[in-house]
């Protein structure tokens, strides 16, 4: 594959810009080799002084012509993968823009800190540009599929230029130092000419592997954090035997990060009843932490402030607007390492099985002195996974592709919401909004993940009639989805109110769940047509995008 980059760092004070298109260079600061067999491209980095690295970038990807019959009116598709779980991941037309949470209102962003959900601290959105993380497919009159080999030293982005689909790929190395003789891999990449040629290169990078599939409840999407003993138990009582899993979702601590306080008033028996109580009836019992976090009316927040990381102009570095607002803790202070642990290990101790981990993206929100922003992330989820041995985690709201052999499962979407695209308002806020709709495409187009990496979490299916304005078709096609392409089967329904025909779907769902393996998906439009095969019989049906029902 041609080869054309700009690497860029800073040594002796100074900033320094090589662009070549040579495979071995040398000067008194640098080495740069590159090795290509024609499938795999790396690029080492040797210092002679020392550096620091701030960026690398390939120019002008070739495409391959495709050979297939592809005819669509609207262009060619390229599939983008998001920075975290939350944010839109589906195939894109070059017609079609990213929403940039950049031309809101300045003073809303900073009032509701809507930029620090995605990558917009760290990337420059151009209404001109479509970007991705890590693996991309492009299908039609041209082909491409690349995949990030390199995710422990940096992410890989993908821009493309919208108008005449040039493809430029982007190593986020920046804050990566090197000293005299250390050498770092600045970009390592398998590349193919389909998505076909993709799916060869995933199987040997990321072979697939046996992956339990968890039908289960969680209690966000029915009270949020308004749950107590009684409503849990209640719901509790309700799961028949066919369920394997029970969690308890956030609602059940005092604040966020004083995760060592249950609430008497929600709670006056603690969460050990309960646990027994799962355990009793044959189900795993899981339970939702935020554990990089603390909200800022937390005993945490309040009495230990030099346990959270500081940005460029002294504060606590902000993640979001949730709860009172929350802030990232310092992943390299001992002190916070040891708290986090104890929490963890009390709720093991406690006999909960299966950890649901969010908001993980605050590991890496803040810099790190000598990390690149992927190496923060795998430092900080490698962690989360030693502390808890063999327990299941969940990750939720983390950076996808950090989560590979470290948590058995991953939420590939953002949360589903109760209309099908939330309140109208929402349409114009960050990537990672609360939204049915996206959450939807993304457990489709990021299902080639699944089974590889993780097992696919795709959220929630909700049937209840109570509090939830979805149509019958939106939540049978949400249903619908979730079992198709997910390795986890949720709901936050009280099961006991279900009649027949939510019943019915619910044996629907749970056959294509346990019995169904999907073959293919492809868009046209506003239509995704996925073909899946069932006991030997071959269906196919139509999702519509945009309404949210299935044909």
């Amino acid at each position: 594959m041609d080869l054309k980059y700009t690497l860029h760092f800073s040594a002796n004070g100074k900033k320094q810009k090589i662009s070549s298109a040579e495979k071995e260079l040398e000067n008194k600061l640098i080495k740069i080799s590159v090795s290509d067999d024609g499938e795999r491209r790396i690029v080492t980095v040797t210092a002679k002084t020392d550096i620091f690295l701030e960026g690398y970038r390939e120019f002008d990807i070739p495409h391959d012509k495709a050979d297939v019959g592809y005819n669509d009116k609207k262009g060619n598709l390229y599939f983008l993968n998001g920075y975290q779980s939350w944010t839109d991941s589906r195939e894109f037309y070059c017609g079609e823009r990213e929403k940039d949470v950049m031309r809101l209102p300045s003073a809303l962003v900073k009032a509701f800190a809507f930029d620090r959900y995605g990558d917009a601290t760290s990337f420059k959105y151009d209404k001109d540009i479509l970007h991705g993380y890590d693996v991309l497919y492009g299908k039609g009159s041209k082909e491409i599929f690349v995949l990030n080999a390199n995710v422990k030293n940096a992410y890989l982005i993908f821009e493309i230029e919208r108008k005449s689909e040039i493809i430029n790929l982007y190593s986020d190395i920046f804050g990566k130092e090197l000293a005299v003789g250390e050498s770092f891999t600045v970009i390592d990449y398998y590349y193919g000419g389909s998505f076909e040629d993709g799916e060869k290169l995933l199987d040997k990078v990321y072979p697939k592997k046996q992956t339990k599939k968890l039908f289960g409840y969680t209690s966000w999407y029915n009270y949020y954090q308004d749950i107590n003993e009684s409503i849990i138990l209640r719901d509790l009582d309700a799961l028949d035997d066919r369920f394997e899993l029970f969690q308890i979702d956030d609602g059940y601590e005092t604040k966020i990060g004083d995760w060592l306080s249950v609430d008497e008033k929600k709670f006056p028996n603690g969460l050990q009843p309960i646990v027994d109580k799962v355990h009793s009836r044959g189900f795993m019992a899981g339970i939702w932490l935020a554990p990089f976090v603390a909200e800022e009316e937390s005993e945490l927040f309040k009495f230990h402030p030099t346990w959270f990381k500081k940005g460029e102009d002294g504060n606590p570095v902000k993640c979001g607007s949730n709860w009172s607002g929350f802030y990232a803790l310092d992943l390299e202070n001992k002190q916070v390492l040891e708290y986090i642990e104890k929490c963890l290990k009390h709720y093991v101790d406690m006999g909960f099985d299966f950890f649901k981990l969010d908001f993980l993206y605050a590991a890496n929100l803040p810099s790190y002195k000598g990390k690149t922003n992927s190496m923060a992330a795998e430092y900080a989820y490698s962690f989360l996974r030693n502390v808890l041995g063999d327990k299941i985690i969940l990750g939720c709201g983390a950076t996808v592709f950090n989560c590979s052999d470290k948590f058995d499962y991953l939420r590939i979407g953002p949360d589903v919401s109760l209309k099908f695209d939330d309140v109208w308002y929402m349409k114009y806020m960050h990537r990672e909004r609360i939204s049915t709709k996206v959450t939807l495409q993304n457990s489709i187009y990021r299902s080639m993940l699944g089974g590889r990496l993780f097992g696919n979490d795709p959220d929630v299916f909700l049937l209840r009639d109570e509090n939830i304005e979805l149509s019958d078709e939106q939540k049978k096609s949400l249903i619908t989805i979730n079992a198709l392409f997910g390795h986890l089967l949720m709901t936050s329904d009280d099961v006991a109110l279900y009649g027949e025909k939510q019943k019915d779907v619910l044996d629907y769902a749970l056959d294509l769940f346990r019995n169904a393996e999907v073959t293919g998906f492809t868009r046209r439009g506003d239509i995704i047509t996925v073909s899946y095969v069932i006991r030997g019989h071959h269906k196919t049906l139509n999702y519509d995008t945009r309404r949210g029902i299935l044909s």
